[in-house]
């Protein structure tokens, strides 16, 4: 029997979902070696599913975006915080890492496909005197340049009497687990509830330069890798004269402009060039909702055809957009209420430490190993079903043209095969 090439093999297993990925690596030490390597798990990233994480009070929840409509049951979470009110926030998702924390602010660096976390050491801020506590957000991100997974927390004071804010900015680094001081950031956050949005190594808020009514808000973005603020530019037709929102969305990032009777969501489809901004659509309260009234809109994710938009409305549903029709669709999600919130993360080996790319020594073990086509169909056999598991996935029919073509290649007839 002709034995399969890693790079076959390799190809084959990064579109495998994490789930059966690990059923592979107990399988034996060659699949072991090779899908513990930092060269797959970066490959497989790449080609990860995208998940929904659904926050619903303390509990977390997982859904496919893709099945939302077929009433299927959302998976619970078992996240590692404890709950002391019955509360839980993610601060931020990247590369299959979720960053989430408690009332009690304790923080988190978590992978739910691995199930496995990182504690994260708190962080510690002096009030100035005279000034009120008015908030706190975080961001959270990778560095590429550092190889780094880095988290920015923002301490916001007010000063109702004099009119005037001030914030204390602390940066986290997993390299050095600690903890350090930045300069303050000269602007006013304009939502406390909303966490930086990751986006071309930068985190991303809406802001003010003044506590001023008259003052047009504005998106900055924090640089992960020169650790400093800048200025977004915005859509021509955009002024920040109505109220904003970021998001993510398809990888981009979105800006939401509240107009009062409408909601107009732009993407910028070229990171950082002002010419890029697209308005995408308009959602209007008259026109979409009927007597449901529009309080707040975040895009999350398009379906797999790209023809229809996934947004959240009022922090408490889910709704989809269809681009084509202009028609509004709400979610029906079995067991929820009314109050949730939604975060993208994709299905990652990515553990929550940093991964070493000194591996030459692991992939020459690997070129070593033998595999033959019977073990890869071993497996990827699941016990509890009487076909093979692998063919139910996305991308099962590249899998079977993958192996016919082998097969082929090598002389090898597809039935002499199945009888072995």
């Amino acid at each position: 029997m002709a034995n399969l090439p890693v790079e076959v093999i390799t190809e084959i297993l990064s579109r495998l979902p994490v789930k059966s990925l690990l059923r592979c690596r107990s399988t034996c030490k060659c699949w072991r070696s090779l899908i513990d390597t930092t060269h797959f798990i970066l490959f497989h990233l790449t080609k990860s599913h995208t998940a929904l994480i659904i926050r619903h009070r303390s509990h977390l929840y997982s859904l496919d975006p893709q099945t939302l409509n077929c009433h299927h049951k959302p998976l619970e979470l078992t996240h590692p915080l404890m709950c002391y009110s019955n509360s839980i926030k993610v601060l931020g998702s990247c590369n299959g890492l979720l960053c989430i924390s408690n009332v009690a602010d304790d923080i988190a660096l978590w992978n739910p496909s691995l199930r496995r976390h990182r504690i994260l050491p708190a962080d510690r801020f002096h009030r100035p005197e005279s000034s009120l506590f008015a908030a706190r957000v975080y961001g959270f991100g990778f560095d590429a340049l550092s190889n780094d997974y880095k988290l920015v927390s923002i301490t916001y004071f007010v000063d109702l009497h004099n009119r005037t804010f001030d914030s204390q900015v602390q940066l986290y680094t997993l390299k050095s687990d600690a903890w350090r001081n930045l300069p303050n950031m000269p602007y006013a956050l304009c939502c406390a509830r909303t966490m930086g949005v990751f986006v071309s190594s930068s985190l991303h808020w809406v802001v003010t330069r003044k506590l001023e009514p008259d003052q047009p808000d504005l998106v900055v973005a924090f640089d992960l890798t020169r650790e400093r603020f800048r200025e977004v530019p915005l859509p021509v037709t955009v002024t920040g004269n109505f109220d904003m929102e970021v998001a993510l969305l398809g990888g981009c990032l979105s800006v939401v402009e509240n107009r009062g009777n409408a909601f107009d969501v732009w993407v910028m489809r070229q990171y950082g060039l002002r010419d890029t901004w697209v308005k995408l659509f308009t959602l209007s309260d008259n026109v979409h909702t009927g007597s449901v009234k529009f309080k707040s809109v975040r895009p999350l994710a398009f379906d797999h055809e790209r023809d229809r938009v996934l947004f959240e409305q009022n922090r408490s549903k889910l709704c989809w957009y269809d681009l084509g029709s202009g028609e509004v669709g709400y979610v029906q999600i079995t067991g929820m209420g009314n109050s949730i919130e939604g975060t993208v993360c994709v299905g990652s080996l990515v553990p929550p430490s940093l991964l070493c790319h000194d591996e030459r020594l692991g992939h020459e073990n690997i070129r070593k190993k033998r595999y033959t086509i019977p073990m890869l169909i071993h497996c990827c056999f699941n016990q509890n079903q009487s076909v093979i598991s692998v063919f139910t996935f996305r991308n099962g029919k590249l899998l079977i043209l993958l192996l016919l073509l082998y097969c082929v290649l090598c002389g090898v007839w597809f039935c002499k095969f199945c009888s072995v």
